[in-house]
Parts: C-alpha cells; structure tokens; sequence
C-alpha cells in the first residue's frame, strides 16, 4: 500500500515560493541546507540557494513534505489538485495569508479560494456555524 511522501508544486521560482507554503502553514520551515547540498549545488553552477531549482518544505510533526521543483512553462490553468486549510479565525488568516503575498480569488459560504504568489490555487476553509435545533 502506498504512503503520502511528498506534494510537489511545479513553479517558476522554488525558493520564494517555499517561503511563502513554510511561512503560510504551521509548524513548516525550508529545509535546511547542509554541506553536501551546498557542494551538490555548486556542482551544477549554483552559488546561492536562491537560484536552487528544487526546494524542500518539511514539517516539524512528520507531516507530509513540500517540495518545489521550477519548470519552464507557466501554469495554464485551473489547478487540478489544490490544497484545502483551515484557521480557527478564518478572518485573521486570510489578512495573514494576503500579507505573505496570496491573493483572494473568490469567497463562498463554506470556503475562500486564494491562490499562492505563483498562481496556485488554494482554499481556505471557512467552519459553518450550527443552526440551533
């Protein structure tokens, strides 16, 4: 049976982008960069993890993993897979989310979708409220 190893975003520019998920979700952080990384990028002509066409996002409890990999194309449409958050203040997250550099899409009664810097889609779920019975 297959496991959940990684989400991958394909990406114009996957250091900045990985910023934006590390900082946009809790308890995710840019991989760190260890010396063998370092060396392995300056054997391609990299010289700042900056230009890193690959970029790992690593959550602290084990979840799953973010990776951000730059392909030359732009994305030409709808997303087909996209990711679903929730806050407990769904308010206060999307003028968090919006500082980090996501832009609102679209506003529903159960859900906000935003996309990221590059474009790519994501919701917000918004909790309903309970009708008293």
């Amino acid at each position: 049976m297959a496991h959940l190893h990684d989400i991958v975003f394909d990406c114009a520019h996957p250091a900045s982008l990985a910023r934006f998920w590390a900082a946009a979700l809790d308890g995710y952080g840019v991989a760190p960069y260890d010396d063998a990384e370092l060396a392995r990028l300056r054997s391609l002509g990299i010289t700042r993890t900056e230009d890193d066409p690959t970029v790992l996002v690593e959550c602290a409890d084990g979840g799953p993993r973010l990776w951000f990999q730059r392909v030359p194309e732009a994305r030409a449409a709808k997303n087909r897979v996209h990711l679903d958050l929730r806050a407990a203040d769904p308010e206060a997250e999307i003028r968090r989310l919006t500082a980090l550099g996501a832009a609102v899409q679209a506003r529903h009664a159960d859900h906000v979708v935003l996309a990221d810097p590059e474009g790519n889609e994501f919701c917000l779920v918004v909790p309903r409220t309970r009708e008293p019975t």
